[in-house]
């Protein structure tokens, strides 16, 4: 059984559809059930400024999209970098055990598109404690 919140987003997702030349790209893809999930996203100032994405995929995986899009939407990108699976899940309220992967998708599809910012940014990359740059 789905929460009202993941029904909500699934019904309603926000912030659906590509960016044109983004800052950042992700793309992952779950073998698990087939679903597909590529994270656009726009970066201004160190705040991930405008986030769009397209899902292929179950509702559980369109609500994650959603979610996680208004999670970290208009937030630092250090704050973007820390969002885990199962905030994306708590978010919604939960989601079914067969269905946890989904939120897997939003979290990664959102760390790959950080990478690939930081790739062609690499002035941007945070530092460790040593000085190095820090991975994704």
């Amino acid at each position: 059984m789905y929460s009202e919140t993941v029904i909500e987003h699934f019904s309603n997702p926000r912030n659906v559809g590509t960016i044109e030349d983004p800052d950042g790209y992700g793309r992952v893809g779950s073998p698990v059930c087939g679903d597909l999930m590529e994270i656009y996203i726009k970066v201004k100032d160190g705040i991930l400024d405008d986030i769009k994405y397209r899902t292929f995929g179950c509702g559980a995986a369109i609500a994650s999209s959603s979610i996680a899009s208004e999670m970290v939407k208009g937030q630092p990108l250090s704050v973007a970098a820390e969002l885990t699976d199962e905030q994306v899940a708590t978010a919604l309220g939960g989601l079914p055990e067969a269905k946890m992967h989904c939120s897997n998708l939003a979290a990664s599809a959102l760390h790959a598109a950080l990478e690939d910012y930081y790739t062609k940014h690499p002035e941007a990359r945070p530092q460790d404690a040593n000085g190095n740059g820090q991975t994704g």
